[in-house]
């Protein structure tokens, strides 16, 4: 069972999150959070899996709480879960160590596919924050970064490149299967396959990859 703590200043939020979680049979929450500072007093006491935590929360803000968790609570990873998708602060909860960034009006279903991915040692990322660390980490010198991406894409199919093209513009599985004509579950395939073929850990990484090869 993966041990969940919300933190979040707003109880509708806490309680909508809460609904959309124990709805899977292999999450529970455990406790919930009403700004930063107590949400890493919780994480540690209830010995949480993963912690969601808001950016804007009073006493100690979301990044800031993140920021502390190592040292609190080094067994907890924690995914941003907010409505500002600035790129300053997906590249901070991602520098900070943070295992996820979901904007609020993510689907249910990618939350709590988001909150499985942190408890195993992944990372899961909204197609607005790959969007914006595709941009910033894509600057620099391309030439080199551009034929190295080129080699490694080489070894797929024409249509998994057309995948890993839509994945680079930071759209989800089902925009990309309703550009190209397929369903949601075939991309879902598609891209699983494609980071086996790339050795990627995450569609971020293979996203950068096909910005690289100005796909």
């Amino acid at each position: 069972m993966i041990r969940v703590l919300v933190a979040d200043d707003e109880p509708l939020i806490r309680a909508g999150i809460r609904m959309i979680l124990t709805s899977a049979e292999d999450i529970e929450v455990v406790g919930e959070a009403s700004d930063g500072a107590q949400a890493l007093r919780l994480a540690a006491e209830l010995a949480v899996d993963v912690l969601l935590l808001d950016i804007r929360m009073p006493v100690l803000d979301g990044l800031s709480a993140l920021a502390e968790l190592p040292r609190t609570a080094p067994g907890t990873r924690a995914i941003v879960l907010t409505t500002f998708g600035e790129r300053e602060n997906v590249l901070r909860a991602i520098t900070s160590g943070g295992a996820g960034f979901l904007l609020k009006d993510t689907a249910p279903g990618e939350l709590i596919q988001a909150v499985r991915a942190a408890a195993t040692g992944h990372a899961f990322l909204s197609p607005a924050a790959t969007r914006h660390i595709v941009d910033s980490l894509a600057e620099g010198p391309a030439a080199a970064r551009g034929e190295r991406a080129r080699r490694r894409l080489a070894v797929l199919t024409a249509r998994e490149r057309a995948v890993v093209e839509l994945l680079g513009e930071g759209l989800s599985n089902a925009d990309t299967g309703a550009r190209l004509h397929m369903s949601e579950a075939t991309v879902k395939t598609y891209v699983s396959r494609i980071l086996a073929k790339l050795d990627c850990e995450n569609r971020v990484q293979a996203a950068l990859l096909a910005r690289d090869a100005e796909l």
